[in-house]
């Protein structure tokens, strides 16, 4: 697996080669990583205690951002190209697993005694969340009528998330640059509205989300925010005496 990372992460954040160039080999990487977790027979009841036992870990700030999505009934969409059953107990073990959450990510599919068999429909990697977003979130009910967005995410490919809303009028994006910051940073600035370095916080999309609610009541009725699990460089996960290096 750390092979794998070594290999492919490289590649994913390559500011000379085009999404193009890149596409292929994500598909490859992601199929490799996918094969050996396969190879592991992870079982689902060992889910839980690999969470637990791991360093994954959400943002500094994160309780506050989730609890105000939540009673602001904004919807909360996370376009992941790790595991969603890995990221759901990851945020349900920080007791910040609310409805309005909805994970769009690559799922488990586990045989009759709970073994890791496949991963559930089309593959999600970092360059085709446009596709995730137009065949899951367009669907949802709870995005009709709400024409604002929030984006978030740290690789230029997470720029597509919107693509499922309906009619945007307003998107505000922000991107989150964590590693080879001088030779991407021109890229993200001339992508990106908001550009963060190496910051490994929600305190700007706080006080966002802070200044939307509060000098409109009604605005967080019309708003959606996406997102990206945007996290520390090492994207890794354990379980007991394996370290899985997950691309996100």
């Amino acid at each position: 697996m750390r092979e794998l990372l070594n290999t492919y992460y490289p590649i994913e954040i390559d500011a000379s080669r085009s999404a193009e160039e890149k596409l292929p080999l994500m598909v490859e990487w992601w199929t490799k990583v996918h094969e050996l977790l396969i190879e592991q027979k992870i079982r689902r009841d060992m889910l839980a205690h690999a969470v637990k036992e791991s360093s994954a870990m959400l943002r500094d700030g994160y309780k506050v951002f989730f609890e105000c999505l939540a009673e602001h009934q904004v919807p909360l969409l996370i376009f992941s190209a790790g595991v969603g059953d890995v990221l759901e107990e990851v945020i349900r073990q920080n007791h910040v697993f609310h409805p309005n959450i909805h994970i769009i990510s690559n799922y488990m599919d586990f045989d009759q005694t709970g073994v890791l068999q496949a991963f559930k429909g089309q593959l999600i990697h970092t360059f085709n969340k446009r596709e995730g977003a137009l065949s899951h979130a367009a669907g949802l009910r709870e995005l009709q009528g709400r024409p604002n967005v929030v984006l978030m995410g740290d690789s230029l490919g997470d720029l597509t998330m919107a693509d499922g809303v309906s009619e945007p009028q307003n998107v505000l994006t922000i991107g989150f640059l964590n590693d080879q910051v001088e030779e991407r940073k021109e890229s993200y600035i001339n992508s990106f509205d908001v550009v963060l370095v190496k910051d490994e916080t929600l305190d700007v999309p706080n006080a966002i989300l802070r200044y939307i609610t509060s000098s409109r009541d009604e605005c967080g009725g019309m708003m959606t925010l996406l997102l990206s699990p945007v996290q520390t460089p090492s994207r890794a996960w354990s379980m007991p005496e394996i370290t899985y290096p997950i691309p996100m």
